[in-house]
């Protein structure tokens, strides 16, 4: 084939065909046909131009540039590995560690938790009323001038030493007939029913009286615990009527002598429990401490004392205290109390003699039972 003519105005070669796909890696080498007779034959000898082939040179010119794109480091990675093992692998069922150290290791300290360490204090039952006294009672109170008279009197008569019984008094406690004494300037009327058993009212406004008996209930020489080796215990109890007008009764114990113009609890050697305000008094003219509730018509209240032997020279003393025949509250004589409020307990320790004290105010009826035999409680009861 040839690919020009003798009439072309110039030498150049004729311009290369189309290129195709080579099918070796060999160049061929082609011929041309000769000019002219005689004259020696010229080979020509082509190579591939360079660059890819026309079809593939659009791929290359449009392909993405080596590396990773623009603004991501080639360090970065581009993919998170999927979850789970690896292909291949068996996927191992997840345990929770068991609680503790592991064995043969030293025994792990929690952390602190305070929640656990202070627990919630408002289940605690509420603090012991020891600091709960009161400057005044809510209900009715006497005079500062009839307090004064009273410390004046206790000062002038100082506490006896204890009794010897005579016989007849001696029989009077055993049997209950214990003589209660009307006081002077009692308003009212206190009458003797029986052996053990006193009938009293007194006038509406009447003033503050405290009712003593005698002989004492509690005598040195006849019941200290350390003398007889056994414990002693005195009681006694009293009705108000379903018709008295007030509740204003006190119920109480007082050593001798005591001021009978004044309300047993209030001064020196002296205890009771008051039915207006429901209050303990131990020689405390002010407003006494919480104890019971207030008193009410129809119904019996008791008090009693216990005496028992313990080291030392003194007994042990425990006041109780009862509602219709049943035990209600009561405290020890020596716990706990205000060393700058709370005044002593000299004559209520078992080394003085102690008559039942019955302390009235305004209008009130009720009776008085000194009779073991007639009382709702048993206080001899273990």
């Amino acid at each position: 084939m040839c690919f020009g003519r003798k009439d072309e105005h110039n030498d150049d070669p004729p311009p290369r065909p189309a290129q195709r796909p080579p099918m070796s890696t060999e160049v061929k080498r082609i011929s041309s046909m000769p000019q002219n007779p005689g004259r020696s034959s010229r080979v020509a000898s082509y190579a591939p131009p360079a660059g890819p082939p026309p079809e593939k040179r659009q791929e290359e010119e449009f392909s993405a540039p080596p590396g990773p794109p623009p603004g991501l480091s080639s360090q970065e990675q581009q993919y998170l590995p999927p979850m789970g093992p690896p292909p291949g692998q068996q996927q191992q069922q997840q345990y929770d560690p068991p609680t503790g150290p592991p064995p043969g290791q030293q025994q792990y300290a929690p952390p602190h938790d305070w929640e656990i360490a202070v627990p919630d204090t408002s289940l605690f039952p509420p603090p012991p009323a020891i600091f709960s006294g009161y400057d005044r009672s809510p209900t009715s109170n006497a005079t500062e001038e009839e307090a004064e008279a009273g410390e004046e009197w206790c000062e002038q008569y100082p506490l006896a030493a204890p009794l010897v019984l005579d016989q007849a008094a001696r029989d009077a406690l055993h049997t209950g007939n214990i003589r209660l004494m009307q006081p002077v300037g009692f308003n009212g009327n206190l009458s003797w029913l029986r052996p053990g058993q006193w009938d009293a009212y007194t006038a509406k406004n009447s003033p503050d009286r405290c009712i003593i008996g005698y002989p004492p209930m509690y005598t040195v020489s006849e019941h200290d615990p350390h003398r007889t080796g056994q414990p002693k215990t005195i009681y006694y109890e009293v009705q108000i009527r379903p018709d008295s007008p007030t509740v204003f009764l006190a119920l109480g114990f007082t050593a001798l002598p005591y001021p009978s113009f004044r309300m047993p609890g209030w001064h020196r050697g002296s205890l009771a429990v008051h039915g207006d305000d429901g209050h303990k008094y131990i020689n405390d003219r002010w407003g006494g401490k919480d104890f019971t509730a207030e008193f009410q018509r129809g119904h019996t209240y008791g008090i009693g004392m216990t005496f028992r032997a313990v080291g030392g020279g003194k007994p042990q003393v425990d006041i109780f205290f009862t509602h219709n025949g049943v035990l209600t509250g009561g405290w020890a004589l020596h716990e706990e109390t205000d060393a700058e409020q709370d005044l002593p307990v000299t004559g209520l320790e078992g080394l003085h003699d102690l008559s039942c004290a019955i302390g009235t105010y305004d209008g009130v009826r009720f009776e008085v039972n000194l009779d073991a035999s007639k009382w709702l409680y048993n206080p001899f009861q273990v």
